[in-house]
């Protein structure tokens, strides 16, 4: 590090981007640099279009409180509670954090914050998730803390959301919010070595929307050579046409009364915007029909489906963890009642409506004979947005005999909070380890196993350090890492007759 830095962050440890100097805070060993901007923010001429690169800046800027997160509303009683969702007002959402063990010597390198270090420590970049209309990179339950102890160089950041991020419009990009995570990623690769990061051993990781999102940069050209490995949790390659992409939009202009044009949009004051979006999306989850955004198959970012791409062979060189939570869908159906309202009347309209085979239906119904309908119903949900389709890819990878390593997980411990069990988001805290957090505890409760936190984040950490988080890799006996109930357990083709009931 030079000499002009050491003399000007005396205080604080330093790093130097090409952007410039900034000033973090050490505890234990570990430094924080937070609100980094990567882009300009995306106000004035530069709302609904491509980000641009950040302005650089002169002197040491100050990078110790998170930046301002993307344009949303909270999440909606009673998932509020259970799901906190800072927010931090400002323009400057285009931001990230990181979280490095210090000093930050690398081989190569002469000291901490160098930018010439070469080699250097694991980086592993967190996507956030939530509909793409919710989260940010400041919730504590995403605090990098524990694996910048553990020897990985974590990052955080921000993106756009809603309508601002996903909305589909003739007059402006498509996929605004997936050019930012790439943005983001560039920023990394240009910038980590300075805070101890290898920009060649990059994982990118995410959960529910982050994970579809990471799908979607698997089989973007954009992405290619930005990340050597990825993590997928609960989330699986989905998106929709342009056409059907933009109907939420238009729902949205409808509401306004303004033509659907990103012309219009960016002269409505933001705070209505966001009232009209949050009426237009509000009752919708990935599980529960509504007004939701998707990824748009725009064909540049995203030139086809993920799902179908990642089939054909896209990013077969990138080793895969991916997995999801046995009782995904009572994130949703549980804290409103709906698993309680639905009866076997409403469980076959609702079986209909979503075109499930009756004879998939059946089977589940068998092999669960003391669950309600509404969890019968939940179930059958999980599977076929989450469960199957990553089973599927993991498939399509194995029968390549071309792609990397692939590794499938599955979440089992119950929560005690709600009757909620090993719902959505309940990993969430494993991986992070970040259990004795308040924020984690309203969706774990105070007593969560803290050694299956251990083990599920040491797992991570070997994953992005090496690509072998610990077990076998995907084959035709189709393992799985459970965690919890009790120790980590492999099992072999869990649930294996529901699973065969979608057919191929």
């Amino acid at each position: 590090m030079s000499e002009y830095v050491a003399e000007h962050v005396q205080d604080g440890p330093g790093a130097r981007t090409r952007n410039g100097v900034l000033r973090g805070a050490l505890k234990d060993g570990v430094a924080s640099f937070l609100g980094i901007p990567y882009a300009r923010a995306p106000v004035g001429e530069l709302r609904f279009r491509a980000p641009r690169p950040a302005e650089a800046w002169d002197g040491i800027r100050e990078a110790t409180a998170f930046g301002p997160t993307a344009p949303k509303r909270p999440y909606a009683p009673p998932l509020a509670a259970l799901l906190p969702d800072p927010e931090v007002a400002g323009d400057d959402c285009l931001n990230l954090n990181v979280w490095a063990p210090w000093p930050a010597t690398g081989p190569g390198g002469d000291g901490p914050g160098d930018g010439d270090t070469a080699g250097g420590r694991p980086v592993m970049v967190w996507i956030h998730g939530g509909s793409l209309v919710h989260g940010s990179s400041a919730v504590p339950v995403y605090d990098g803390t524990a694996f910048a102890r553990d020897g990985v160089v974590l990052v955080s950041i921000n993106y756009r959301l809603g309508v601002e991020g996903f909305g589909v419009f003739p007059d402006a990009p498509a996929n605004l919010g997936l050019r930012d995570q790439i943005a983001a990623l560039t920023w990394v690769r240009e910038n980590i070595a300075a805070f101890g990061g290898d920009p060649e051993r990059v994982t990118v990781f995410g959960e529910s929307a982050g994970a579809i999102s990471i799908a979607a940069l698997l089989a973007s050209p954009l992405a290619k050579g930005l990340f050597r490995r990825a993590v997928l949790q609960s989330g699986a390659p989905a998106s929709r046409s342009i056409a059907t992409a933009r109907k939420t939009t238009e729902a949205i202009a409808a509401r306004l009364k303004v033509p659907a044009t990103a012309e219009a949009f960016a002269r409505v004051d933001p705070e209505r915007l966001l009232a009209a979006q949050t009426a237009v999306t509000g009752k919708g989850s990935p599980f529960i029909s509504g007004n939701p955004f998707f990824i748009a198959v725009d064909g540049d970012v995203v030139p086809e489906d993920p799902g179908d791409a990642l089939a054909d062979g896209a990013s077969a060189e990138v080793e895969l963890l991916m997995g999801t939570n046995t009782d995904e869908y009572r994130l949703w159906f549980v804290p409103d009642g709906h698993a309680d309202r639905v009866g076997p009347l409403g469980q076959r309209l609702l079986l209909r409506k979503g075109r499930i085979p009756s004879g998939t239906a059946k089977v589940y119904r068998e092999s669960r004979p003391h669950e309600k309908p509404g969890e019968v119903l939940g179930a059958i949900a999980t599977d076929r947005l989450l469960r199957v389709p990553l089973n599927m890819l993991a498939d399509f990878r194995l029968h390549s005999g071309k792609a990397a390593a692939t590794y499938l997980y599955e979440f089992g411990w119950p929560s005690p909070v709600l009757d909620l069990r090993a719902c959505h988001a309940l990993e969430l805290g494993f991986v992070f380890d970040t259990l004795d957090l308040p924020e984690t505890c309203a969706l774990t409760g105070p007593d969560a196993p803290r050694d299956l936190a251990t083990a599920m984040h040491a797992a991570w950490v070997a994953f992005a350090t090496t690509g072998d988080p610990g077990w076998r890799p995907w084959d035709a006996a189709r393992p799985v890492m459970t965690f919890g109930p009790g120790c980590p357990t492999l099992v072999e083709a869990p649930r294996e007759e529901e699973r065969l009931a979608w057919g191929s």
